[in-house]
């Protein structure tokens, strides 16, 4: 009992002090949601045991979304990924749809997505099918990783393992011609909501999650 609680996620009192907050308790799935089919939960395809929470390969669970919808915000999530796996940590997404956009979460040697796209942009850590991720440093298949989101006004920033690799502004010209150039382009509205839940994808990959805590900017 005392190493699954040593386990479970804390904050410091200088984390509390700046503002952060849990968005996973680590024992529940208190404050998420199935995203798809309206559960409060999944019933299955997800499992909760000692701070961390991972997708049940094949489970069929589906992804999950935070009740709690978010706009200008610093989120700061653990995962670790298996040999060949694929997922992804979506934010400002599309109602009535699970298109957002989408830090990528993938085996860049073991699966064949991240020879896809164009120029790197469906690497892991990389805003999927928009923007290669830069200098990136990976940790190995099996451990654990560090992702950062920032998002304040239009300016939203990647970091992986402490190094930032993407930076982008919505809402620009520039912005406008990516998603041209993307899958997206064919889906209206993609990429312009300006508040959603934060939301885990169920790729029916072995992925975990841990640590997952945001601070409102």
């Amino acid at each position: 009992m005392g190493m699954a609680q040593a386990q479970l996620p804390t904050l410091s009192k200088k984390e509390i002090k700046q503002g952060w907050k849990l968005l996973f308790d680590g024992k529940t799935s208190t404050g998420w949601k199935s995203y798809r089919t309206g559960q409060p939960f999944p019933e299955k395809g997800w499992t909760i045991e000692n701070g961390v929470i991972s997708v049940v390969p094949q489970g069929r669970g589906g992804d999950i979304a935070t009740v709690e919808e978010f706009s200008d915000f610093e989120l700061s999530i653990e995962f670790r990924i298996s040999k060949g796996a694929n997922s992804g940590i979506k934010y400002f997404v599309l109602p009535g749809t699970t298109l957002g956009l989408e830090f990528q979460l993938l085996d860049d040697e073991n699966h064949p997505d991240a020879k896809e796209g164009r120029d790197g942009n469906r690497l892991q850590g990389g805003l999927y099918d928009m923007i290669a991720p830069k200098g990136k440093i990976d940790k190995p298949v099996g451990e654990w990783n560090h992702a950062r989101i920032i998002s304040k006004g239009n300016h939203v920033e990647h970091w992986l393992n402490g190094k930032k690799i993407v930076e982008f502004e919505r809402f620009t010209s520039e912005w406008d011609a990516l998603v041209a150039k993307s899958k997206y382009i064919n889906n209206p509205g993609w990429g312009t909501p300006k508040k959603s839940p934060i939301l885990l994808q169920d790729h029916n990959d072995a992925v975990s999650f841990r640590n997952i805590k945001i601070k409102i900017l």
